[in-house]
């Protein structure tokens, strides 16, 4: 074993990374009531002994990347989100969508957020409304609208193995592919309380200047909330981004 590592082989850096990826999980309940991890939550996520985890991340607060809260909790630094300002897809993509998502979540009461396809997860870059966070939150595709809106237009890729977060979520294979298609006709994807109880959402590609699909805007509300309802208000809020450059090998719709 190495280095107090609960895993054998694990480097300093890896273990560095693993504290940092523990901010990237949105479900577990050692979160701060303003989304912030407690150490022992960072430990667990990072499967670290609390006192490595501890020794870590007061570097990452001494260097910026993490910045500790009066409360004890820890959450993402300036410095990480300056880097990642760097990224010239993410960082305009933002920018183009902060207002429209703020409408939306206005217009409809709802959580609306932009996401990416990044290593197997859609991973949220910007969102408004209640219970969005500041970005850097992942998603799982299989059971979500705007995962669902990556996979259907994202890189050919076989899903996995699919985890069943509530009794309506979809099994990957045929049900899934299935869905997939219906979606490329459509342009649209919904979710409804496949994440979790009490909660639906409707997604919608983002195009880049060639026509593939460089994000996936999307919104959520209460289930009692008809999605019919909310898409007017989607396709709008994606009008009013306009065309976005988006990475090499996006698939045309």
């Amino acid at each position: 074993m190495s280095g107090n590592s609960r895993t054998p082989g694990r480097t300093v850096s890896a273990k560095l990374l693993a504290v940092l990826d523990a901010f990237t999980q949105r479900t577990g309940t050692g979160r701060a009531p303003d989304g912030g991890l407690r150490l022992s939550e960072i430990a667990r996520r990072a499967d670290l002994p609390a006192p490595t985890a501890l020794r870590l991340v007061r570097e990452l607060v001494a260097w910026g990347g993490l910045e500790r809260f009066a409360d004890g909790s820890y959450r993402l630094g300036t410095r990480l989100w300056a880097i990642g300002g760097t990224s010239p897809c993410p960082h305009r993509l933002r920018a183009v969508t902060r207002e429209p998502l703020r409408d939306l979540a206005t217009s409809t009461g709802g959580r609306a957020e932009v996401a990416v396809l990044e290593r197997g997860t859609a991973l949220v870059l910007e969102g408004a409304g209640p219970g969005a966070g500041g970005g850097a939150d992942r998603l799982p595709l299989h059971a979500t609208a705007l995962g669902k809106v990556l996979l259907a237009w994202g890189p050919p890729a076989p899903v996995g193995p699919t985890e069943r977060f509530t009794a309506h979520t979809r099994p990957a294979g045929g049900p899934l592919e299935r869905e997939l298609r219906r979606i490329r006709q459509a342009g649209f994807a919904l979710a409804k309380e496949e994440f979790r109880l009490g909660e639906v959402a409707a997604a919608v590609p983002l195009r880049t200047e060639e026509g593939g699909v460089a994000a996936a805007l999307g919104v959520t509300v209460a289930s009692t909330v008809p999605l019919a309802r909310v898409l007017p208000h989607l396709r709008r809020a994606a009008a009013r981004t306009g065309v976005v450059g988006g990475p090499p090998g996006a698939r045309n719709g």
